[in-house]
């Protein structure tokens, strides 16, 4: 159950990343989760969104760079040994994580069967396994409906 992420690259100058969320808002588009990475000459935006497909087409139509991939939402307890207990079954399987960032929707907190979540993207060396182990060990994967409801 993988979900999208756009990722569009754009210049690294002021006003860029508004002018991303200005075309976004006029759509009626809702970013879920945003993460910047810069470099001197350009930044790469990536983010998750309530509708994957209008928004590629509203930011490339506005001039944007667009691209899509495959990230795995998950939900991390809300305790503080969270991140490190999911992070440990990414690691006891050999996966390598390419980087990840929190997702933010209405709610701060998801209550699944009983406890507290926090929702982390993952992108990581090989999604399938991933996966694999996340359900082995019983961690909550998000699809890309459930994150366009919250």
């Amino acid at each position: 159950m993988n979900v999208k992420q756009i990722s569009v690259v754009m210049s690294n100058e002021p006003g860029s990343v508004l002018r991303m969320a200005k075309t976004l808002s006029k759509n009626d588009i809702y970013i879920r989760a945003l993460t910047v990475a810069d470099s001197s000459t350009f930044s790469t935006v990536r983010i998750i969104v309530d509708n994957v497909l209008w928004a590629s087409s509203v930011l490339k139509e506005a001039g944007f760079t667009v691209s899509l991939s495959d990230v795995i939402a998950a939900g991390v307890p809300d305790t503080p040994d969270g991140l490190a207990s999911v992070l440990e079954i990414l690691d006891a399987s050999g996966i390598n994580i390419d980087y990840m960032y929190e997702i933010r929707g209405n709610k701060r907190h998801i209550t699944t069967e009983g406890t507290d979540m926090q929702l982390f993207v993952f992108k990581v060396s090989d999604n399938a396994r991933a996966m694999e182990a996340f359900g082995a060990e019983g961690v909550k994967v998000f699809g890309q409906g459930e994150l366009s409801a919250l």
